[in-house]
């Protein structure tokens, strides 16, 4: 475990005081992590750096470096601010709360779309991002399923969020509107006996919704099958 890594742990999960030297403080970490949340969800995480949060509170540079080390610790707060509170559920059986859950996850995601982003990688997971994982896991352990099937479960479910948020894929392909797919739609419309399928299926429209419920709707289906195998199991 290197230093920069250490420091991110202790000051996700070790809750040190800081600054411990110096003048007395007028910043607060939980301050520098709101504002830095606001910079992220108005202009992208792009646009974060050290100065540009220095900027918003009138204060040098210099003086964020001693409440955080550099941009990956600024991060590591500015995710654990985003990420909030976990959910408490409040669906009946494992297959509502699975879902209300997974729908919360996509709202706060809608909320900082920045976050599907940030939090890809090998990197420190703070304590509340670590409760949003710990909600899941446990309604699939009450379920029946094993430890693996519940990561994988939880795994899959991010994914799906992440995918069906993402804009970065949305306008990349012929039948989704985006630069360049009503030229490549003429071509393949020239080419109709080619690619009959793809313009068929496309010609009825596309979801409202790149895939989101449909995509859940399968992703449950699939555990449920997997959680009444456990059950007949058990039996």
């Amino acid at each position: 475990m290197d230093d920069d890594t250490g420091q991110v742990i202790e000051l996700l999960w070790g809750a040190p005081s800081r600054p411990t030297r110096g003048p007395r403080p007028s910043l607060s970490i939980a301050a520098i992590a709101d504002a830095t949340v606001r910079i992220a969800d108005a202009d992208g995480l792009d646009s974060v750096s050290m100065q540009r949060v220095a900027d918003a509170f009138g204060v040098t540079k210099m003086a964020l470096y001693r409440y955080v080390s550099g941009k990956a610790q600024l991060l590591a707060v500015t995710i654990e601010a985003a990420v909030g509170e976990p959910p408490q559920l409040s669906g009946t059986g494992w297959r509502a709360r699975i879902e209300e859950w997974a729908g919360l996850l996509r709202e706060n995601w809608l909320r900082h779309p920045w976050l599907p982003q940030a939090t890809v990688g090998d990197r420190v997971m703070g304590p509340r991002e670590v409760a949003w994982i710990e909600c899941p896991v446990e309604v699939l352990a009450e379920a029946g399923l094993t430890g693996p099937q519940q990561m994988d479960a939880v795994l899959l479910l991010c994914a799906h969020v992440r995918n069906t948020l993402s804009g970065t894929v949305s306008g990349t392909q012929p039948w989704t509107p985006g630069k360049g797919s009503g030229s490549l739609r003429e071509q393949l419309a020239r080419r109709n006996a080619d690619y009959a399928s793809v313009l068929a299926a496309t010609r009825s429209g596309r979801s409202e919704d790149n895939g989101w419920r449909f995509g859940l709707e399968l992703i449950l289906d699939g555990l449920e099958v997997q959680v009444s195998r456990a059950a007949r199991a058990r039996r």
